[in-house]
C-alpha cells in the first residue's frame, strides 16, 4: 500500500509541476494565436469539411491508407471516449461545474489548433524504413524544420509513446465492471483485486483481435463502432434533456457563474478552475497534443487543407456535443453532489434520471467508447515506436500496450488521470512549438486552396 502512496504522489506532483501557468498560455494561447492568425476562415468553411468527411472529394488513387471518414473516426475513437464521460465527471469533481465553461473554451481554439496541426501533417508527410507513407507531429517536425529540431520530434514520440496506453480508459472500464456487474452479482466480493485482472486480460484480449491488424482494421472497427455510440449516447441524452427541460437554463447559469469565481475549487482559486477545465478538455478533444495527426496523417488526399477542415470538427462533435450533454446531464441529475468521481458520478446521473436502463445503457456506452480509444491509441502508439526503433518494433509495442491495459485496471483512478496528463503535457510542448514555427506555411496553402473553391 506504501509503494501505491508513493507512486500516487510522484505522479501527482510530475502532473501538477507540467500543468503550471506556461503550459496552459501554450495550449490557450495558442489556440487564440491560431484562431486570430486564420482570421478564423477555416470555421467559415465548416459546411465544406462536412462535403469532405462525408466522401465527396475521395479518390482510391490519392496517397494514403484511410478515407477521410475514417481518418476521423479513427481520431475520434481515440477522442470520443472516457473523456467525454468519465473525465467530464472528474473536471466537474475537481473543478466544479464552472470547469464546464473552460472545457468549452478549449474545443472553440482547438478547433482552429487542430486545422493547423492535420493540415501540417498532410503537408509533410515522412516516410518510415519500410518507404510507406507516413504523417504525425514527428514527421512534420523532421520533413518541414530540418534535422536541427530532431529532438522535438523525439521529444513528440517518447511522450507520445507513454500517453497512449490508455491508462485511464482501462481503469475506469475496470471500475464500471466492478460497480455495475461483479459487486450486484457477488463476484469476487473476497477479493476485488481479481476482478479487475479478469477484466483486464478480458479486454487486453478483446483489444489485441483488432490491433493487430493494422491501422485498416482500426479505422473499419472505429468507423462502425463510434457513429453508432455516439448517436445512441445523443438520442439517450436528448431523453433525459427533454425531460428536463425546464431545469437547463438553470444548468448553464451554474456553469457560467462558476466559471469565473472559482468557488468550487479548493481556496476558490480562479487559476485552479481553469487549469482544471483545460486540462479535461484537452484530454477530451486532444487538440494541441498531435495524436490527431497521426490518425488524419494517413488520409487519402493530395490537399492537405481538406484534411485539416475535416480535423476541425473533431473538437466540436467531441467536446462541445458530447461533453456537453454529459455534463447537463450530471448537474441536472444532483450527481455531482454526491461523494462520486469519475464514471460513477456519469453512471449515478444516467441510473437517476433513466433508471436501471440508464444505468445498463452506459455501461455498454463505457465499454464501446473505452475499446473504440484502446483501439486508436494502439495506432498512435505503434506509430511513436516505429518512428523511435523503427517498424520492426510494432508488434512489440502492441504486446507491451495490451500488458499496460492489465496493469491500468488494477491501479488508482489517481495514479491513471496524473500519468496520462503528464504524458500529454510532454507531447504539447513539441507539437505546439513546430505548429507555430510553420504556421505560415498552413496560410499559404490554405490561401491556395480557399481561392479553387
Amino acid at each position: 500500500m506504501d509503494f501505491y502512496t508513493t507512486l500516487d504522489s510522484a505522479i501527482s506532483a510530475l502532473a501538477g509541476a507540467l500543468w503550471g501557468t506556461p503550459l496552459v498560455i501554450l495550449l490557450l494561447g495558442g489556440g487564440i494565436f491560431f484562431a486570430a492568425y486564420s482570421r478564423l476562415t477555416p470555421i467559415l468553411y465548416f459546411k465544406h469539411g462536412i462535403d469532405i468527411l462525408l466522401g465527396k472529394f475521395d479518390s482510391d488513387d490519392d496517397p494514403g491508407q484511410i478515407t477521410h471518414f475514417e481518418a476521423l473516426s479513427s481520431a475520434l475513437a481515440g477522442t470520443v471516449g472516457m473523456g467525454n464521460i468519465a473525465g467530464v465527471a472528474v473536471a466537474i469533481h475537481t473543478g466544479g461545474p464552472g470547469a464546464v465553461f473552460w472545457m468549452w473554451i478549449t474545443a472553440i481554439l482547438g478547433m482552429s489548433t487542430k486545422f493547423f496541426t492535420c493540415t501540417l501533417a498532410l503537408m509533410y508527410r515522412g516516410k518510415d524504413d519500410q518507404g510507406e507513407v507516413q504523417g504525425g507531429v514527428m514527421y512534420y517536425i523532421e520533413e518541414g524544420l530540418g534535422p536541427a529540431y530532431r529532438p522535438l520530434a523525439i521529444m513528440f514520440s517518447i511522450s507520445g509513446l507513454l500517453g497512449c496506453i490508455v491508462f485511464f480508459q482501462a481503469n475506469q472500464l475496470s471500475q464500471i465492471i466492478r460497480d455495475y456487474f461483479y459487486t450486484p452479482m457477488n463476484y469476487f466480493q473476497g477479493d476485488p483485486l481479481i476482478g479487475d485482472l479478469v477484466t483486464g486480460i478480458t479486454v487486453a484480449a478483446l483489444v489485441g483481435i483488432v490491433i493487430f491488424g493494422g491501422i485498416q482494421r482500426i479505422a473499419k472497427v472505429a468507423s462502425r463502432m463510434v457513429p453508432t455510440m455516439v448517436g445512441l449516447y445523443i438520442i439517450a441524452a436528448i431523453l433525459i434533456l427533454f425531460n428536463n427541460i425546464s431545469d437547463i437554463p438553470a444548468v448553464f447559469s451554474m456553469i457560467f457563474h462558476d466559471a469565473f469565481t472559482g468557488d468550487a475549487v479548493s481556496g476558490g482559486a480562479l487559476g485552479s478552475l481553469i487549469i482544471i477545465g483545460v486540462r479535461r478538455g484537452m484530454f477530451s478533444n486532444e487538440a494541441g497534443t498531435g495524436t490527431e495527426t497521426m490518425a488524419h496523417g494517413a488520409a487519402k488526399t493530395t490537399e492537405p487543407v481538406r484534411e485539416g477542415l475535416v480535423a476541425m470538427l473533431g473538437p466540436f462533435i467531441d467536446t462541445i456535443v458530447v461533453c456537453s450533454i454529459t455534463a447537463i446531464i450530471i448537474m441536472i441529475s444532483g450527481a455531482y453532489l454526491e461523494d462520486l468521481n469519475g464514471v460513477s458520478m456519469t453512471a449515478v446521473a444516467f441510473k437517476k434520471e433513466l433508471g436501471i436502463p440508464g444505468q445498463l445503457f452506459l455501461t455498454i456506452a463505457v465499454l464501446t467508447f473505452a475499446l473504440s480509444t484502446m483501439f486508436g491509441y494502439s495506432y498512435y502508439g505503434q506509430k511513436c515506436a516505429s518512428h523511435l526503433f523503427g517498424t520492426r518494433w510494432k508488434n512489440a509495442y502492441n504486446w507491451f500496450y495490451i500488458l499496460m491495459i492489465i496493469l491500468a485496471s488494477v491501479a488508482s483512478i489517481d495514479i491513471a488521470v496524473n500519468f496520462v496528463d503528464s504524458a500529454y503535457a510532454l507531447m504539447v510542448i513539441p507539437t505546439m512549438i513546430s505548429s507555430f514555427l510553420l504556421a505560415p506555411k498552413v496560410m499559404k496553402e490554405a490561401k491556395r486552396y480557399f481561392s479553387t473553391l
